[in-house]
């Protein structure tokens, strides 16, 4: 790579996209890297500012930027991504199917601690939508150490991939609703309209709800009895809080699913329970599943899905970041709720 003035490059091979900034009105790539500059190329450089530009002189030890970008995508992109062709040095890393964004944090700042490497994504345990650009990279100079490269390459291959998106699975969900006053008629039951919208973006299928009394014995009875007609999932909805009548908790404990909690470091949704018994998850769920546009529960559901078995530390992360800041047009996933670091 060579830097020689504008009026000197005739017949050279331009190294860099050159970009084109309007104010106010357009910005894009005017000349693309690999272009032989001609006479006539010559006045409208010097109108775009550029006394200078740099020519490829290809050097063993550099690797140009078009290229570098490239392998870093090939390298960190695992199952269910794709790469775009590069644009201006950068190349997007883009979704090839829905389902739960992976970022490998950790290797994510080792590899962006490197000189002269960058690397962008979304947060991890993200939802994603088919073709949705999920991470960006590229190299800061138009050519950068063929060292550094291979180090990051390293970093973002092994072990395994830095990003990748798991599908959701299609589970069975069973709900048990307690609460005596749903049981008697003497309320009607708001729970299972809001868990149907909730899960129907995973493909989720509806195995049936089972409303029932406040009985710890009676709750337990139909978490098996769900599991055992094929439940991949069971949510028992009210009785959550510490009431003296709300025996929600003790009814999950009495099914011998194994607690991982009961609390969470999140706001809205502090009283949620998470158990399994066995593999299949038994989620408590707590009132304000029903009134609040994104609870605990949206910050658990996708990862259950994607057939995750979520630990009490996960859990306890939350906390940075499990404030909902309640907007008055929520745009959850597009926020900070629930990125833990």
């Amino acid at each position: 790579m060579r830097k020689v003035p504008v009026t000197e490059a005739v017949g050279m091979i331009l190294c860099h996209d050159i970009t084109k900034i309007v104010p106010g009105c357009e910005k894009g790539r005017a000349y693309q890297k690999g272009q032989v500059v001609t006479t006539e190329d010559i006045p409208k450089l010097l109108d775009l500012g550029k006394k200078h530009i740099y020519v490829w002189e290809p050097e063993d030890d550099l690797v140009h930027e078009d290229e570098a970008a490239l392998s870093l995508a090939r390298h960190a992109a695992g199952p269910g991504l794709y790469w775009d062709q590069p644009n201006q040095g950068r190349v997007n890393i883009r979704a090839a199917r829905e389902g739960l964004l992976k970022v490998q944090a950790s290797r994510l700042y080792r590899a962006n601690s490197l000189e002269d490497i960058v690397m962008a994504t979304l947060h991890n345990n993200r939802v994603v939508c088919k073709e949705q650009v999920v991470a960006g990279t590229r190299v800061i100079p138009l050519a950068v150490r063929r060292q550094i490269l291979e180090e990051a390459e390293k970093i973002c291959s092994e072990p395994g991939p830095l990003l990748s998106v798991k599908p959701f699975q299609p589970l069975w969900v069973g709900i048990v609703t307690t609460g005596s006053e749903v049981y008697s008629g003497r309320i009607q039951d708001g729970f299972c309209s809001v868990i149907k919208k909730k899960i129907a973006p995973f493909g989720a299928r509806l195995l049936g709800q089972i409303i029932v009394p406040d009985d710890p014995d009676v709750i337990s009875k139909e978490i098996r009895m769900l599991i055992a007609d094929g439940a991949g999932l069971v949510m028992v909805t009210g009785g959550m809080s510490v009431d003296p009548d709300d025996v929600t908790p003790a009814g999950i404990r009495a099914s011998g699913a194994e607690v991982v909690t009961y609390g969470a470091p999140s706001l809205p949704g502090a009283m949620f329970m998470l158990a399994y018994l066995g593999h299949v998850p038994v989620c408590g769920l707590p009132g304000c599943v029903m009134f609040n546009n994104s609870t605990i529960f949206d910050l658990i559901l996708p990862r259950i899905f994607a057939g995750e078995r979520i630990s009490r530390p996960e859990i306890v992360a939350l906390g940075h970041g499990g404030l909902c800041e309640e907007c008055e047009a929520c745009r959850y996933p597009a926020c900070s709720f629930g990125k833990a670091t």
